[in-house]
């Protein structure tokens, strides 16, 4: 479980294809604080460390990991988001993010605004169901409060530090983006469709 608040961000220090799969290695600047074993969010997407050597950390990507999120479309020296799995004592900045991604989204425009930058992302359509005005959604693991809604077009207002502090300072037309819709909104969904059924 993750709050959807980035700690830092990491860069791809290589990628080598395991069958459908892939064993990615990042340079962390965490890693001396990580166990074998332990959850990393690496742009919302919930990876498991296999090995540490010094400052990298090595995952490995399951076939669906690569078929479902963007992290396949990444390539060596990409900056990703990174966020360690929350404690029970920690305080919930962001939303309940489970590091599973939904869907892959596209950046369709980042504009700076004075000192803060508009960017606007398209979601997969059977996803804008679970967004709402002012509500949460997860981009690359950043828990962002959606600002207004076009159909499948999603706007955010993102603030001088996330923008500093994520790879969102990055981000240009066409980005690919991992999605993770508010897990509230879809427990809600299916609860209110069991009642229906009964």
């Amino acid at each position: 479980m993750f709050t959807g608040l980035v700690e830092c961000t990491g860069r791809i220090a290589s990628m080598i294809p395991i069958a459908e799969g892939a064993r990615y290695t990042l340079e962390i600047p965490f890693a001396a604080e990580l166990s074998l074993g332990d959850s990393v969010a690496v742009n919302g997407c919930c990876l498991t460390v296999d090995a540490i050597d010094n400052n990298r950390v090595s995952f490995d990507l399951l076939t669906q990991t690569m078929r479902v999120t963007s992290l396949g479309t990444l390539h060596e020296g990409n900056i990703v988001n990174l966020e360690r799995a929350m404690k029970n004592s920690d305080r919930l900045g962001g939303h309940f993010v489970m590091g599973h991604v939904d869907a892959c989204g596209e950046i369709v425009a980042v504009e700076p605004v004075g000192q803060d930058h508009k960017i606007t992302v398209r979601i997969p359509e059977a996803y804008t169901r679970y967004c709402i005005d002012k509500g949460s959604i997860a981009i690359d693991g950043i828990s962002l409060t959606i600002a207004s809604i076009r159909g499948s077009i999603l706007e955010f207002w993102i603030t001088p530090h996330t923008f500093a502090r994520t790879n969102l300072c990055k981000a240009q037309p066409g980005t690919v983006v991992d999605i993770e819709v508010d897990m509230l909104a879809k427990y809600m969904e299916k609860l209110f469709a069991a009642r229906t059924e009964a």
